[in-house]
């Protein structure tokens, strides 16, 4: 065997060195974050999420304050969320806020960009945060239309060498707001993919929602939080942030906002914690679930030990990222066993990310029920006390229902070892998931 010469030894030391770096990294970044299994959590008073004591609770655990008189508009898949969201785009009349984790191509991504250019020839200030590994596969060419035509378009965090860190953490939000008295939110992303109705593989099923009153002060406040960190540049005056009178007898509403660090991030203690005070219904539905051990002993918890019917909505066979399927079923088994009922949408990638509970409660937002959701990303999700629009909501998940197939927990338990082996190397890769 020949033996090494002198350079062929300062090589392998190198890649040796640098692989030794890259492992040592990532465990002191799982330390930083560590959570797998090292604690859960405990509701130390029992409270109902329709009680106040549930709201001062999430009034204190996420400092997003609680408003009265607001109205939520829900919008389900692209047929009804694009015409609202071009709505919302076309009535500003002093300044627009789009934020958005995808944009990507078709031709929403045109007719989008086509709505902001109009509104700043108009006069209007106009500002676009585009997440720049979320939104690389944007035309550059309508990136520079925006620009022409006197749009101030940021990329959020673009990767650096100095900011190596920093590069999982992403902005997920997905905002716009119009003279910061009109807001939306939800999980569509500007691109062909969620145009439709979700009728066939290529229309995604997704949800949004049009908001007006008091609440969206938080909205133009999310934006606002990514906007000074892009450009410094604090956002303030009557044209973002005007007084905003209650809409008739509008709801309670909360938007949520959460951002990467150290600790349990706001949507993740309060997505705990609504899922605690659950007496009688929790329905969820997540684009992508890969829970956490915490979050699997509290659904089984309440399941199991307060007969609470929990019902889970998750992607079925078309999901664009398999592996997080894979992962996410690896949980599948100990929630079965609790009496969990687990369901997967078959017609197309099912995007949506919104919960209720008990009828009286409800969420929808950006996040995800994963660890990138709850310490990775920046996210947002709007929170309604409202059991008129829960009861929307439940009609949607109903609906979903009846086009997902549940898993049968006697079949699940005879799966294939290959399958169980696949699942249990995930769980290698849920900090990141």
């Amino acid at each position: 065997m020949r033996r090494l010469r002198e350079g062929d030894w300062r090589r392998w030391a190198w890649l040796g060195g640098l692989g030794a770096a890259a492992v040592g990294w990532y465990a002191s970044e799982s330390l930083r974050h560590r959570r797998e299994g090292a604690f859960g959590y405990n509701l130390g008073v029992p409270i109902e999420v329709d009680s106040e004591d549930f709201l001062r609770a999430a009034e204190s655990l996420t400092a997003a304050p609680i408003s009265e008189g607001n109205e939520a508009e829900l919008l389900i898949n692209g047929d009804r969320i694009f015409p609202a969201f071009l709505d919302v785009i076309r009535s500003a009349e002093r300044t627009l806020c789009v934020q958005t984790y995808v944009y990507w191509q078709g031709d929403i991504a045109d007719e989008v960009a086509g709505a902001i250019c109009e509104r700043a020839q108009a006069g209007v200030e106009c500002r676009v945060i585009l997440d720049a590994l979320g939104a690389a596969r944007m035309d550059g060419a309508l990136v520079g239309k925006m620009e022409d035509a006197g749009v101030n378009v940021v990329r959020f965090r673009p990767p650096k060498p100095y900011a190596v860190r920093r590069l999982t953490n992403r902005t997920h939000r997905r905002l716009l707001v119009a003279d910061g008295r009109v807001g939306m939110t939800g999980g569509v992303g500007i691109a062909s993919e969620w145009e439709g109705d979700a009728g066939d593989p290529d229309s995604w099923r997704d949800t949004h929602v049009r908001v007006r009153g008091p609440v969206v002060r938080g909205f133009a406040g999310a934006f606002a939080e990514n906007w000074l960190e892009a450009t410094g540049e604090v956002l303030a005056g009557d044209g973002h942030l005007p007084d905003l009178a209650p809409v008739g007898d509008g709801a309670r509403m909360q938007l949520v906002r959460s951002s990467a660090g150290v600790g349990d991030t706001n949507v993740e203690a309060l997505y705990y914690l609504a899922i605690a005070s659950a007496s009688r219904s929790i329905d969820l539905t997540a684009a992508y679930f890969v829970p956490r051990p915490a979050f699997i002993e509290a659904l089984t918890k309440a399941a199991a030990e307060r007969d609470v019917e929990v019902r889970i909505l998750v992607p079925g066979p078309h999901i664009d990222k398999g592996f997080v399927r894979v992962a996410g079923r690896a949980a599948y088994e100990e929630l079965l066993e609790a009496g969990i009922s687990l369901h997967e949408y078959q017609p197309t990638m099912l995007h949506a990310k919104s919960m209720v509970v008990d009828g009286a409660w409800s969420s929808v937002g950006t996040v995800n029920f994963d660890n990138r959701s709850f310490q990775l990303h920046d996210e947002v999700t709007l929170c309604v006390w409202d059991r008129g629009f829960a009861a929307e909501l439940g009609a949607a998940f109903e609906e979903d229902l009846s086009r997902s197939e549940r898993i049968d927990p006697e079949l699940w338990a005879r799966r294939r070892p290959g399958q169980r082996a696949r699942e249990a190397a995930s769980k290698l890769l849920r900090r990141e998931l």
